[in-house]
């Protein structure tokens, strides 16, 4: 009667472990698959950022849902390097509660995406252009060419869930353009 009480306790100990183990992988599951959904809106966010890059901070693109709270401050991030911003925020803090701390808010869903250009190297590449054939000469062609060095931007992205804020990812990208 001992050996039999011995191996049922076994029995459901073993039958508890693997209870345990399957409700922590669906836990787990659970929490890899938010937080996937988390980066893929934060990858939306900084599709829209690079939208606005690419226009010079004028608004062109599709979404309508796009706050800029400092736009002011996102033209002179986009224009030249952090000696040139006159004391504008270049953490790479960003907090949604304080609007200064982002460049850029944009609702995808039932996600909130908080962008922020928090350095920019200099370079040539704008988007007007307006040295094509003005600047360097090549060697025995007599063409005018220029010579692009692009722009280089460190940005931000925080995308962060409306219903649980903390379902949320963020990512920080080195942008050339």
């Amino acid at each position: 009667m001992v050996f039999v009480l011995i191996l049922a306790a076994i029995s459901l100990a073993m039958t508890l472990a693997m209870l345990i183990m399957v409700s922590r992988g669906s836990y787990v599951s659970g929490q890899q698959k938010r937080f996937r959904t988390a980066v893929e809106a934060g990858r939306g966010g900084m599709e829209a950022m690079f939208q606005m890059i690419s226009t010079r901070g004028i608004v062109t693109t599709p979404y309508t849902n796009q706050v800029f709270p400092t736009a002011g401050a996102l033209g002179t991030k986009l224009a030249g390097p952090i000696a040139t911003w006159g004391g504008l925020d270049n953490t790479s803090t960003i907090d949604p509660g304080v609007v200064t701390s982002y460049d850029m808010r944009i609702d995808l869903g039932t996600y909130t995406v908080y962008t922020k250009i928090v350095d920019t190297v200099d370079g040539n590449s704008g988007a007007d252009e307006g040295l094509i054939k003005t600047a360097v000469v090549n060697a025995g062609s007599g063409e005018v060419t220029v010579v692009s060095v692009p722009y280089l931007y460190t940005i931000e992205v925080l995308s962060q869930s409306t219903v649980n804020p903390t379902e949320r990812s963020k990512l920080s990208i080195l942008y050339q353009y």
